[in-house]
């Protein structure tokens, strides 16, 4: 059914929340993990300042992504879960779509942070995935007992 799950990380702990989530349900499914890490560059349209710098910036979000993607690697291994990592740059939501969609994951797992009733009309990253994705998508949202 699932051999394929991706999982978007970026070390927060909404998204190791989701990402634990889908790392389990793998090892029950004795499917591929999947991380992505999209590197989110900010300001758009650039301010001059930042383009100078902007190679240096891709770097340092770069490095940070194999940093932690890495440590979610050793929760995969912990679990006997095969484990791939990914890297795309752009607008995380639809980096994350784009992906699964393209590379034929058949779900998405991943985490979002307790928003309240303001943030809930707003939406997030997750929201995004879930609206556009038409890959199936799992989120497990935080509470606000888990902040």
């Amino acid at each position: 059914m699932y051999d394929n799950i991706l999982v978007p990380y970026d070390g927060s702990d909404e998204a190791r929340r989701g990402a634990e989530h889908g790392i389990e349900l793998a090892a029950a499914l004795d499917a591929t993990v999947h991380a992505l890490y999209v590197i989110d560059l900010p300001g758009t349209p650039r301010a001059l300042a930042l383009r100078d710098d902007e190679e240096e910036m891709r770097e340092e979000y770069r490095e940070y992504g194999e940093e932690v993607l890495a440590n979610l690697g050793t929760i995969a291994d912990e679990h006997g879960v095969d484990y791939e990592t990914h890297f795309k740059t752009g607008a995380p939501s639809e980096e994350i779509v784009e992906f699964a969609e393209n590379e034929g994951m058949d779900a998405i797992v991943l985490g979002s942070a307790f928003r309240g009733k303001l943030g809930n009309l707003i939406g997030g990253t997750t929201d995004k995935v879930v609206r556009t994705s038409s890959v199936p998508v799992i989120s497990q949202r935080m509470s606000v007992n888990d902040i």
